[in-house]
């Protein structure tokens, strides 16, 4: 199984609604986020995928979120938490390369970490 990965960042501000602390009010983040794909088989120039296109998904998708107030994204219903965002992003990038929703297809897209802070990340993976 090959596996690469491209990464992008964004800075954005959010609360969590339904969360008892100090996350309850409005803060930021400089969100960093890892986009992973995987595969079997590589092309005929010996890639999984072309880095470009994967990075591309990648920002396009971090650059809809960039400068925002998360929380104005009728997707996060009020609590756009780490794990929500990762969620957001995949669905997003997996939309940009045009994979169908249940795609096991080579390659594929395989999971998206975003990182709050440098020592925490949340991953959404729908393979595991």
């Amino acid at each position: 199984m090959f596996e690469v990965r491209v990464e992008a960042d964004f800075a954005a501000a959010h609360f969590l609604k339904d969360y008892n602390g100090k996350c309850e009010n409005l803060h930021g983040h400089n969100y960093k986020v890892f986009a992973h794909v995987r595969g079997n088989n590589l092309n005929e120039g010996g890639m999984l995928l072309d880095f470009s296109k994967l990075k591309d998904a990648l920002r396009k998708t971090c650059k809809i979120l960039d400068h925002t107030n998360l929380n104005d994204f009728p997707f996060f219903n009020q609590n756009p938490s780490a794990e929500k965002i990762a969620l957001f992003i995949f669905e997003n990038i997996k939309k940009e390369l045009n994979e169908s929703k249940d795609s096991q297809k080579e390659p594929f897209l395989y999971a998206v970490d975003v990182f709050e802070t440098e020592t925490s990340r949340a991953r959404y993976c729908p393979y595991l």
